[in-house]
């Protein structure tokens, strides 16, 4: 009885202490990753860095992609903690934490950035023939604008507004992919992205269609889009990016930054980014889209000008980008 009673109290001693321990040494602190549509870029950054074997073997997080709507969810998600990571438009960011989306003037404070991704330039894809040659020539035209809750879709907003032109369309709120689809079953008569490039959905529409793509540059800056809105910047969509668009096509773009709730821990971000920024890590990200190319150590805090995560903040200081 001696002997049984005493390895119950060796047993509770055991429990107890077990019990004190710090959560980190019981669990993995979980990281959702909240990425795009399917068709998207965003969806793509989530997926791969979930994919990562030295991400996968941590010891101390897991991360787990998770599709969403865009830019606009994301920043929503991330602030309210439904997700800790994930990707947001520079633009959207800046304003969400000044309480200046559109139509919803909550401040999104809880939303920091990690590193800079890559620049998402504006597509506008239209058929040869069809004579829309500006944005204003979509007047009393079907056109796809990026599904509810994207980047794509609020960018859209703002331009198309800014045009004049945002209540003279017929508006189909879709995914790229879907948009892509329709725009090929000659149920669309355009349609919008805001993506890296090249665009899986521009290469599926030029696949079955004569495409061109609109020069929204000179529509941005003519109207002075670029002196109301400066964290746009100027870039051109190269010539033969996509199949018979055989000339250099003008527009602008936005920066996808990384984002993490500011209760995500220091040492998960830290450890996060020591793991993708090493020669191998970005050599991934790489394997998974050519966009990812101009992903680096010099690069990542470029054109952020939104509040750091503590562990971004420890992370770039230490490589001396900060």
């Amino acid at each position: 009885m001696k002997m049984k009673r005493r390895s119950i109290l060796v047993a509770g001693a055991a429990l107890l202490a077990t019990s004190m321990l710090p959560m980190t040494a019981m669990a993995k602190e979980r990281v959702v990753f909240s990425g795009g549509p399917a068709g998207g870029t965003f969806q793509v950054v989530a997926n791969a860095v979930q994919v990562y074997k030295p991400i996968k073997a941590s010891k101390d997080f897991r991360v787990r992609a998770q599709s969403s709507a865009g830019s606009v969810e994301n920043l929503r998600k991330v602030n309210s903690g439904k997700a800790q990571m994930g990707v947001v438009y520079s633009g959207h960011v800046y304003l969400g934490r000044n309480g200046q989306m559109k139509n919803d003037t909550k401040k999104y404070e809880d939303v920091m950035a990690v590193a800079w991704l890559y620049g998402a330039p504006a597509q506008l894809v239209t058929r040869k023939g069809s004579g829309i040659k500006s944005v204003k020539d979509l007047v009393g035209k079907k056109v796809g604008v990026g599904n509810a809750g994207s980047g794509a879709f609020a960018n859209c907003e703002l331009f198309f507004t800014h045009m004049g032109v945002w209540d003279k369309i017929e508006r189909n709120a879709m995914g790229y992919n879907d948009a892509a689809q329709a725009f090929g079953n000659k149920q669309l008569d355009a349609f919008w992205l805001f993506t890296a490039f090249p665009s899986g959905a521009v290469i599926m529409a030029a696949q079955t269609n004569d495409i061109e793509l609109v020069n929204v540059g000179k529509d941005a800056q003519d109207s002075g889009f670029f002196d109301k809105y400066p964290y746009f910047s100027q870039l051109s969509v190269p010539a033969d990016t996509y199949r018979g668009v055989d000339y250099e096509s003008p527009s602008f773009q936005d920066s996808a930054l990384w984002v993490a709730n500011s209760k995500v821990s220091e040492d998960t971000v830290y450890k996060m980014l020591s793991t993708i920024y090493t020669d191998e890590g970005l050599a991934h990200m790489k394997t998974q889209k050519k966009t990812f190319k101009h992903m680096s150590l010099n690069t990542g805090t470029q054109g952020v000008v939104t509040p750091w995560h503590p562990g971004a903040i420890k992370f770039w200081k230490e490589k001396g980008m900060m």
